[in-house]
């Protein structure tokens, strides 16, 4: 039987007000709890270093390739592998809410990129993709589903972009069939498929903390004889959004020497020395920049062999230059206008992994527009600039009771606990999360996760001996195991990690499952999920504070 929706529960006005206290003065006290909270968690999970990259391209290389791959047919906004292009210094591109930039800062340097034999450009693999066929410039290195649904009219459905391996609801889906793409073509939802049991980093199998039963597979992957959980190499297929690889420094910055959801220390990257944020990718797996582009080659480009060391240094070179953000909206104008700092240039500038908090509060980038008033902008102008800055304010310190959320109330905070969005979207600029980000909000998990019948649902069943989820016990329904596909704790259930905010306008649906298909439908996920109680005014404001990001 499924788990029935649980209700708000409350806390006396003294715990109201204690909760009250900023994230930092809660933090020590949240890490002294650790060794009671985590039990059997003592142990740190295996470190993401790519040790599931090998069952994972082994089963990329048995998906088909696509047939006649269509090239480039727009050289301006679409940039398809090969297409002998230069990348500028920077690239505007206009959508829904204004005008989005996409820069490159090379020290040193201000030619452009010859990108003809870049390996980032380059279909390196056998499918006929790039990197930059799902990390597109004008979807602020992401692809928005509207992107997507231009390449299919354009192409016929044959730009490699569709791929059976990932870019199909399953690789044995029709050619050319749209409802064969339906995930991708309608929110934008690429494949991804993880090993069961999960792997250590040396490629060894895990003792998962708990068995895992397919209870709807509307695509037909997770049960698929050649593809699914029960074939020769077993994967668990779930079905995510591409993450943006611009404001890079920002997503491998380190806050902290540990990891305060569970007090352990953080992995360190055997080849660098150096700790690994966290922050990369949904699941937490994938530690490093350069693991996480062996795997993409090895699966999603299903190259044959892992990319030689000139290539992946050339990928990670331009990854760690590239800036994009939100420059110009359509009512607002100028996002550096009256003392604002939006736009990618000073993005870039400042330094990453910064908490937010006390006299600088997230988003005081547009602080200056709360009082706004500059005789050559327009009312309309002028209006939206409050709005955007009441937004931010709201972002920073409205206070709601955050429930039932673990990696957030399992850490010894309370639950419930009083806090704000910057509880979790912490990091100045950028709204990850410093600590890092892996936290179940719902968006997967029943009960709380929006009816997706068009997703897979699964069954996890805790084992006896350890610890069952810390708010939904032994038995969780999930549409996407999340960061539990990597460390195989029934604690990690549904988590998933926070991600960026900037160039939100350029790359929707939004959440990794791609759930909410506008910036308005975000507001109201949180909005249902926590009983916030927001007016038309407040919704409208973080809009559009979500819009110049």
């Amino acid at each position: 039987m499924k788990p029935a929706p649980s209700t708000r529960p409350q806390i006396p006005a003294l715990e109201h007000a204690c909760s009250l206290l900023v994230w930092c003065r809660n933090f020590c006290a949240a890490l002294l709890l650790c060794s009671s909270v985590q039990g059997e968690s003592q142990q740190p999970p295996p470190a993401p270093s790519g040790g599931h990259v090998a069952p994972e391209g082994a089963h990329a290389r048995r998906a088909p390739l696509p047939q006649d791959a269509a090239i480039d047919y727009d050289g301006t906004r679409w940039w398809s592998p090969a297409s002998a292009r230069e990348f500028p210094s920077a690239a505007t591109f206009p959508n829904e809410h204004g005008t989005l930039t996409t820069i490159r800062l090379k020290e040193l340097e201000t030619s452009a990129l010859a990108t003809t034999e870049h390996p980032f450009f380059a279909a390196i693999g056998s499918n006929g993709r790039a990197c930059i066929t799902c990390h597109q410039p004008s979807d602020a290195m992401s692809v928005s589903v509207a992107s997507i649904r231009e390449r299919w009219e354009l192409t016929g459905g044959k730009d490699p972009l569709f791929a059976p391996v990932d870019g199909a609801n399953c690789p044995d889906a029709r050619v050319g069939d749209a409802a064969s793409h339906s995930l991708l073509l309608e929110r934008g939802l690429f494949r991804i498929f993880r090993p069961w049991p999960p792997r250590t980093t040396e490629g060894a199998p895990l003792e998962p903390q708990f068995e895992i039963e397919v209870v709807r597979d509307p695509t037909g992957c997770n049960r698929h004889p050649r593809y699914g959980l029960h074939s020769r190499e077993p994967m668990v297929s779930v079905y995510r959004r591409p993450r943006p690889v611009a404001n890079v420094k920002y997503l491998t910055a380190v806050g902290f020497p540990f990891e305060p959801k569970n007090g352990l220390p953080l992995p360190i990257d055997p080849e660098s020395g150096q700790r690994m944020s966290g922050n990369l990718m949904a699941d937490g797996r994938n530690g490093t920049l350069k693991i996480q582009a062996i795997e993409a080659a090895l699966t999603h480009l299903q190259a044959r062999s892992t990319p030689s060391d000139a290539q992946l240094r050339a990928i990670l070179d331009f990854e760690n230059t590239i800036f994009s953000a939100q420059s110009h909206d359509r009512w607002g104008g100028a996002l550096t206008a009256q003392g604002a700092q939006g736009g990618p240039q000073l993005l870039a500038q400042f330094a990453a992994g910064a908490l937010q908090g006390g006299a600088e509060p997230i988003w005081s980038e547009f602080k200056a527009w709360l009082d706004a008033s500059d005789g050559a902008a327009s009312a309309e102008q002028l209006a939206f600039r409050r709005s955007v800055a009441r937004g931010a304010q709201s972002f920073a310190t409205k206070t709601f009771l955050i429930w039932d959320s673990a990696g957030i109330t399992s850490m010894g905070f309370g639950n419930p606990v009083r806090n704000t969005c910057a509880f979790c979207h912490n990091m100045q600029r950028t709204g990850l999360d410093v600590a890092p980000g892996q936290v179940d909000l719902g968006t997967t998990n029943e009960p709380f996760a929006d009816p997706a019948p068009h997703l897979p649902l699964f069954k996890l069943t805790c084992k006896v001996g350890y610890r069952p989820h810390p708010h939904l016990g032994r038995v969780v329904y999930t549409s996407d195991p999340g960061y539990a596909l990597t460390t195989g704790r029934c604690t990690d259930i549904g988590k998933i990690t926070i991600q960026q905010m900037r160039g939100l306008a350029a790359r929707a649906p939004y959440f990794s499952n791609g759930s909410a298909k506008t910036l308005r439908e975000v507001v109201d996920f949180y909005d249902r999920r926590y009983d916030i109680g927001y007016t038309e005014q407040e919704k409208q404001d973080l809009v559009n504070l979500m819009s110049v990001l």
